[in-house]
């Protein structure tokens, strides 16, 4: 269902009290408009510079209100069934008065065939008013109206366009997520910058993206480059990534295939699970954004909740993507000493892996499952639970073979196979360190870094397999019980 057939319907239902959240002011009021012509209702608009102005082309009395008591006052006693649009009217119903005022014309309102909307930038509205309001998040523009929004750049006189076909796709693919008015202004700054429209200017849409992210608080847009190439091992996982490789294409919905919901990572710290969810981003080339559950949480009340949404919201908007929520046990770290807000904050970002409609895939990393409730990973939440287990064999080969490459050093100038066998119990991020530490010996003493350096930093090393060994244990034991995917093959002995 369209916004617009939802707002015309909630009107026809006599809905008499309408919030709608969104930052595009000029754009709703268009939508409205388009939606009381259509089906002939009266539309006046209020607000504390102008007061009442028609909205549609009705010719009439323009009533005379200066404040908001009276524009409310005006609406109750009204003889036509009108459609009143309230703008920055959150500013307003901040005040006893008003608040009061406007929840007694609401009510009154139930009897009669007028309806009150309110445009705000937020969901926060007055604890009185939520029984009697309806709340709707007015969606951003589709790839529809911002094609049309580009091609009125493009037919501005003095405007150059050199964009192909795929061009002109893919630029408005980055813009998805952006405003109406947003992606005007980007389009417009690309065109000064360049002289023209082109295939380059997809990069400054991106730039533009990335800076409504970061406002959202909890969400950091991450560049990408790690190849599977880049990840030592978990095979098993590899193929399953690779396998739904194209599961975002529109080839795939017409074969009929859903778009894949996610994956929960658990396992030991340092196999490589958030090396994994940046490995996503790049295979699939797809956004890839970090939910920073701890910065979700704010000390005013209702705080957390907002952000919570607010970040939720805009990784819908930038879909297709792949979010990131790193040590998801975070968002229950405060034990129930913060009043239920982070069990609600936790409950939102479940309802809404769930529920969403959008393409976004879920990472979720965990280190420390006993704190997870059941719900999360039961099935239908994610795709699948995969389980990182300490390396194996060939996989610590393999991860040495990868740290040596990332530092432009040959795998076989070093005795790699001896390296994994003397490193058992090792995992990926104490092997990279090995290397790191064996650099520093060889760079102080003036020569390469060799072999015996690498080993020798290995010995100095207490890798966690042996200082939290009880914590390890259990973790293996929850893998061994069936309860997750392991991903990598199984250890093969070695002949």
């Amino acid at each position: 269902m369209s916004f617009e057939q939802q707002l015309d319907i909630y009107l026809r239902a006599r809905f008499t009290l309408v919030v709608l959240v969104t930052p595009e002011e000029e754009r709703v009021l268009h939508t409205i408009k388009t939606v009381c012509e259509r089906t002939n209702r009266p539309c006046l608009t209020w607000d504390v510079a102008d007061n009442f102005q028609w909205l549609t082309a009705v010719d009439g009395v323009v009533p005379a209100a200066k404040d908001p008591i009276n524009a409310l006052e005006h609406i109750d006693k009204a003889q036509d069934d009108a459609v009143y649009v309230l703008k920055d009217f959150h500013d307003c119903w901040n005040n006893l008065q008003t608040k009061r005022k406007l929840r007694s014309v609401v009510q009154r309102l139930k009897y009669t065939k007028k309806s009150i909307l309110a445009i705000c930038p937020s969901h926060k509205i007055p604890a009185e008013l939520k029984e009697e309001a309806v709340v709707i998040d007015f969606p951003h523009p589709t790839a529809t109206e911002l094609e049309g929004v580009l091609n009125r750049i493009a037919r501005a006189p003095g405007v150059k366009v050199n964009l192909t076909k795929l061009g002109r796709e893919k630029l408005v693919q980055a813009a998805l997520g952006l405003t109406a008015t947003q992606a005007q202004r980007v389009f417009a700054r690309a065109v000064v910058t360049n002289g023209v429209l082109d295939d380059r200017d997809i990069s400054l849409v991106t730039e533009e993206k990335k800076q409504i992210i970061r406002e959202s608080e909890a969400l950091e847009y991450y560049e990408v480059t790690e190849s599977p190439d880049d990840v030592g091992g978990l095979d098993i996982l590899k193929d399953w990534l690779r396998l739904r490789e194209r599961a975002f294409t529109q080839e795939a919905r017409d074969y009929g295939l859903p778009s894949p919901k996610g994956i929960a990572l658990i396992g030991i710290p340092g196999t490589g699970k958030s090396l994994t969810a940046k490995m996503i981003g790049a295979l699939w080339r797809l956004p890839l954004l970090r939910l920073d559950v701890g910065s979700l949480f704010g000390s005013l009340i209702g705080e957390s909740e907002e952000r919570a949404r607010r970040a939720l919201q805009v990784a819908g908007m930038v879909a297709p993507c792949v979010v990131w929520i790193d040590e998801m046990e975070k968002a229950l770290a405060h034990g129930g000493q913060d009043a239920g807000t982070s069990t609600r904050v936790f409950g939102s970002i479940l309802t809404w892996m769930q529920e969403k409609t959008a393409p976004c895939f879920v990472v979720a990393t965990a280190n420390d499952i006993s704190t997870l409730p059941p719900e999360l990973l039961r099935k239908g939440r994610f795709d699948e639970i995969f389980f990182l287990d300490l390396p194996t064999l060939a996989e610590r080969r393999e991860i040495f073979s990868v740290h040596l490459r990332k530092r432009k050093r040959l795998p076989q100038d070093f005795d790699v196979g001896q390296l994994a066998r003397d490193t058992d119990g090792y995992v990926g991020a104490e092997i990279e360190q090995a290397i790191i530490d064996a650099m520093y010996i060889g760079f102080n003493a003036s020569r390469e870094f060799t072999t015996a350096d690498i080993a020798a930093a290995v010995k100095r090393q207490v890798p966690l397999s042996s200082s939290q060994r009880e914590a390890i244990d259990g973790l293996r034991d929850w893998l061994h019980s069936g309860r997750a995917q392991s991903a990598s093959f199984p250890e093969k002995e070695e002949a």
